[in-house]
């Protein structure tokens, strides 16, 4: 239920929701022509198709959202795909103050060293390519070098290897070298663990 700060996720899950059951047709293509005398079996049946993805994706999104939030000129309005575009006006959030929101978060961002390093990277990624919709540019290698300063300090020597190197490390094999460090940190801490346990 959209309820006024969650219109991202409400319209990704509707979007998700209408292609599953096969009714967003309505929503990716345009009202066919009307109907006539003329028209060919495949006019009409084309025409059924959208009108049915029409009327279903409107009561599935009107279900979806209280009627306070409608406003008096959404009442009148007969297309899914208008609908849908009057409730994202209305919602649609301020850009400056959701890059603020992003660079914050993005500024903000420590590992903890959770043994999950992979999602770590992956959620970084998630905020700089929503900045980057957002036309704020933040290059791959920038985010490369973000990540490996927002590393706790097990992973210090780490460091010191990938700036030794000529060679600039993509995002996936950034990811890829992270893991097996973090494997390979979990080993010497579970072996320094049991030679404590044996002492």
């Amino acid at each position: 239920m959209l309820n006024g700060t969650n219109f991202k996720d409400w319209k990704r899950n509707l979007l998700i929701v209408l292609g599953c059951m096969d009714l967003d047709h309505a929503l990716r293509n345009e009202q066919p022509a009307p109907l006539t005398k003329e028209s060919s079996h495949d006019d009409k049946r084309e025409f059924e198709r959208w009108d049915r993805s029409n009327r279903m994706s409107l009561m599935i999104m009107k279900h979806n959202i209280p009627e306070a939030f409608w406003g008096t000129e959404s009442e009148g309005i007969t297309m899914a795909k208008n609908f849908l575009e009057q409730i994202e006006e209305r919602f649609a959030k301020n850009d400056k103050v959701e890059m603020t929101t992003l660079l914050g978060s993005l500024m903000n961002m420590k590992y903890k060293d959770q043994g999950n390093v992979r999602e770590y990277i992956m959620e970084m990624h998630r905020i700089v390519s929503r900045l980057r919709t957002l036309k704020i540019e933040l290059s791959d290698d920038v985010l490369v070098l973000m990540v490996l300063l927002t590393l706790p300090p097990q992973f210090n020597q780490f460091k010191i290897s990938y700036n030794c190197q000529k060679e600039k490390w993509t995002l996936n094999e950034l990811i890829s070298h992270c893991v097996q460090e973090e494997e390979r940190l979990k080993k010497d801490k579970t072996r320094k663990c049991s030679f404590g346990h044996y002492s």
